[in-house]
């Protein structure tokens, strides 16, 4: 018999994020709950907690801010959704925390970005026979 590697904790993590994601999508009225995206979910082994991470498409920080206190406030609506169609024995308290590995991500691939761009500037430089500052010689 073939082993598991995929531990329950895991799988109800991915059932919770993909009903979370309809739920809020759909039956979550705020408005300060906008366009979500729910990027993970981690659940204890006990089941009694869940940290829901989230984002927002072009957010500042009063927009996060927003989102989250919108997001806290239907916590409790959104377990008792989640308790309708999940079958769990316990349904584990919701807690909602932003998510910044995106910008993080896009922030690291533009100055990735930018240092190509300055080193193929100067090769370009370099193959024309421009002499470069004494510092700046290879």
């Amino acid at each position: 018999m073939a082993t598991r590697n995929y531990k329950r904790t895991d799988r109800v993590a991915d059932q919770i994020q993909r009903e979370l994601a309809q739920l809020i999508a759909r039956q979550v009225k705020d408005p300060r709950v906008g366009m979500v995206t729910i990027t993970g979910v981690d659940v204890t082994r006990e089941f009694d907690h869940a940290k829901i991470f989230f984002t927002v498409m072009d957010a500042d920080q009063a927009t996060i801010k927003e989102t989250s206190t919108g997001l806290t406030k239907a916590a409790g609506f959104l377990r008792r959704e989640l308790g309708r169609a999940i079958r769990l024995r316990t349904v584990p308290q919701l807690h909602f925390h932003y998510d910044s590995s995106i910008e993080h991500g896009a922030h690291l691939s533009n100055l990735i970005e930018q240092a190509v761009k300055s080193d193929k500037r100067l090769a370009d430089d370099a193959d024309e026979g421009i002499d470069l500052p004494e510092n700046d010689k290879r």
